[in-house]
């Protein structure tokens, strides 16, 4: 077995509770995260994922703005029945098999 060291850093304490439920959930614990981690990186020589920034980004009240106009939008169009909302499945599923 390779020679091991401790490696030390700080992360905001939310953060890092959030991310070890999300890995508990997948049966990692944050050691084991950070060591395939590190793993992958190696392998890639590089960061494991794109880096890059977004195409476009929008502001918080832009986004709260098209959230309000999507709703208003959406009030005027009538509700449908579930057997409705199943007819209309059913066809598309009907179409997409021709």
């Amino acid at each position: 077995m390779a020679e091991q060291v401790l490696i030390q850093f700080r992360a905001d304490k939310a953060l890092k509770k959030e991310v070890t439920e999300i890995y508990e959930k997948l049966g990692l614990d944050l050691p084991t995260a950070f060591r395939m981690f590190m793993a992958r990186s190696k392998m890639v020589k590089g960061l494991p994922f794109d880096v890059t920034l977004p195409k476009e980004t929008i502001t918080r009240a832009e986004a709260k703005n098209a959230f309000h106009e999507l709703r208003r939008q959406a009030a005027d169009i009538p509700e449908m029945s579930l057997d409705e909302i199943n007819a209309e499945i059913s066809a598309v599923r009907t179409e997409r098999s021709r």
